[in-house]
């Protein structure tokens, strides 16, 4: 029995099931659990109503998201006691919108081939859905959705520098774990600092948890923009470090060759700590050749004075 979706839309347990998805055995776990109403007994039937369709089409929002049943059932007990779910579910839908502004794109084997070389190469491929990378879309074994087009896009630029596809897999693990540890610490610092006057209690009130969606709002791009600043950063110290061991290392010399003679040596580090301290971290290199300059003038000035006094 069923009027359809109107207003005061009556089911059976099967219709029910029909028209939202669910099992006729998951609809009978939920009431079980307290998760759905039971249904109005008429005669030797249940009749289940809008209100049950709406529930269960709420809990199945909120297990796509992520939930556990036991989560559920306290912010469903919440809404039920009359605390409200607005600002909850509000906060929810937060949480799980796109933390990028980028799109998803899709792409074929065919165009993956030509953007690699155009070598077929099924075991990247499945190291790449495995990763997250590719998407298969259902139905179509050759067309994949590709959440991130910069990782891609980045991908395609090292490989076309000559990195190996596995090489680029392997490095994608690394920064993926160490980027996983940066979002955590940055959520726990959030929480800790910020988001715990509001969900300080379980469930949260719906004003409490209308502010803190509101906050999530405003951190959002904090995250990103924190570690694009001290990536830069990171960047520009580390390479020109990498570039000037590089120009500075010690290369073919023939002596009377024209041209200064340039080459690294190693100091010991307390060495080198005691010139940081007291010229700074930028000033070492500058420091010491001044100072072995300066050694080298004073022996050659001692030897010219020594030279005129025997004669």
């Amino acid at each position: 029995m069923s009027s359809g979706g109107r207003s005061g839309a009556e089911y059976r347990i099967d219709g029910l099931a029909h028209a939202s998805g669910a099992t006729v055995r998951t609809i009978r776990a939920y009431q079980d659990r307290g998760l759905l109403p039971a249904p109005e007994r008429r005669g030797r039937a249940n009749v289940y109503g809008v209100t049950h369709l709406a529930r269960l089409r709420q809990i199945a929002d909120l297990l796509d998201r992520g939930y556990t049943l036991a989560s559920i059932k306290e912010l469903l007990d919440a809404w039920d006691a009359g605390r409200g779910l607005g600002g909850v579910l509000g906060l929810v839908a937060e949480v799980h919108g796109p933390w990028t502004d980028e799109r998803a794109d899709r792409v074929s084997r065919a165009q993956l081939m030509a953007q690699f070389g155009g070598i077929a190469d099924d075991r990247a491929v499945a190291e790449a859905v495995e990763l997250g990378v590719l998407e298969p879309v259902p139905g179509h074994e050759d067309e994949f959705i590709v959440p991130s087009p910069q990782e891609l896009a980045v991908a395609v630029e090292l490989f076309a520098a000559g990195v190996p596809l596995s090489a680029i897999a392997a490095q994608l693990r690394e920064v993926r774990g160490q980027v996983e540890q940066i979002a955590c610490r940055f959520l726990e610092f959030t929480t800790e600092h910020v988001f715990a006057r509001w969900l300080g209690h379980r469930p949260p009130t719906d004003a409490d948890a209308a502010d803190a969606a509101s906050m999530v709002r405003r951190l959002r791009p904090l995250a990103q923009q924190t570690v694009d600043a001290e990536l830069a950063r990171a960047m520009r110290l580390f390479a020109t470090r990498h570039l000037e061991e590089h120009l500075t290392a010690e290369g073919p010399y023939t002596p009377g060759s024209a041209g200064p003679r340039e080459m690294s040596v190693a100091l010991p580090v307390a060495t080198i700590e005691a010139v940081e301290s007291l010229v700074g971290r930028d000033q070492v290199g500058d420091f010491v050749a001044a100072a072995a300059q300066r050694e080298v003038n004073k022996r050659t000035l001692d030897a010219l004075a020594s030279s005129t006094g025997r004669e």
